[in-house]
């Protein structure tokens, strides 16, 4: 069986169960529309899926992924703002009232930050530019002579998305008046472990 099919027939497995027995709820969002009070942004990581690593179910969060689980400082000028256009629809067309940055370990983009993407010849910088976010955080972990750079640069990524959502003018204006909360959380792929960051401590902490 190709991987496609295997694709296929993962589709059947779930409209023959998962979707039967959620099907009220699948109707009321067809019907009414989605309003998810969460929103994720994790890594386009195929081993941190977030809606398994939190269990969720249809409609309960807005999820966005992205090399890294980067943020880019707010701006208005330059190319295409794909991230920056996801958190403008989640936070003022859903209102959503949490946002939550998802970091993980084993990164590949942080792996890129620290040595490269190394893709080959016909790669044309994408990954290598778009970390580049992070750039000054790498540098500030290398010159800790951490013996963990990847695990630092990792823990460290969630917390540069944080400041940049908050220089968003309508996610700091609703920070203030209580309306959005952020937090930021760290899994850790081969013991299963979410860890949540304590942003007056700077600790993420275990759950």
């Amino acid at each position: 069986m190709s991987e496609f099919a295997s694709l296929v027939e993962g589709y059947k497995r779930f409209r023959s169960e998962a979707y039967v027995q959620q099907k009220a709820r699948y109707d009321s969002l067809a019907s009414d529309g989605q309003s998810p009070p969460v929103m994720i942004i994790s890594c386009c990581d195929s081993r941190v899926d977030p809606a398994t690593v939190f269990d969720t179910i249809p409609g309960q969060v807005f999820a966005l992924r992205n090399v890294a689980n980067l943020v880019p400082p707010y701006e208005t000028g330059g190319g295409l703002h794909g991230v920056s256009a996801a958190i403008e629809f989640g936070v003022l067309g859903l209102k959503v009232r949490h946002i939550v940055v998802l970091g993980h370990a084993q990164c590949g983009g942080i792996t890129a930050s620290l040595s490269g993407s190394n893709l080959g010849p016909e790669a044309r910088d994408f990954v290598n530019k778009w970390v580049g976010i992070i750039e000054t955080a790498k540098e500030a972990v290398l010159a800790s002579n951490t013996p963990d750079p990847q695990h630092a640069l990792e823990l460290e990524t969630v917390k540069v998305s944080l400041a940049n959502l908050r220089t968003f003018p309508f996610i700091a204006e609703r920070e203030k008046t209580g309306m959005l909360e952020l937090h930021g959380a760290y899994f850790g792929i081969a013991e299963g472990q979410l860890h949540v960051l304590d942003e007056v401590t700077g600790s993420f902490d275990p759950q």
